[in-house]
């Protein structure tokens, strides 16, 4: 019998920077996690932001409404049907 634990892995990227550097350097953390310790899968992900404008003060993002947006939820990258077609 194996037992399994449960295992999760915190990525944490210090620092201010624009969305751009931040895409950026998760895609370098990504690269680093498959290279180094050989994952290449995940079961979904949680990602915190600490919104700041460009004088490094807290704002609160905003929907059309005006109401405060804490929470932003995607069912993955978008998949073309190119990427599914099977001409078989």
């Amino acid at each position: 019998m194996t037992i399994i634990l449960s295992v999760w892995m915190q990525i944490r990227i210090l620092g201010e920077m624009s969305f751009a550097e931040m895409r950026q350097a998760i895609f370098e953390t990504f690269h680093e996690i498959e290279d180094e310790y050989r994952v290449c899968r995940t079961f979904g992900v949680v990602l915190f932001i600490n919104p700041i404008d460009q004088v490094g003060e807290k704002v609160i993002p905003r929907n059309r409404r005006g109401r405060p947006v804490t929470k932003v939820t995607k069912r993955g990258a978008y998949r073309s049907a190119a990427e599914e077609y099977d001409p078989r």
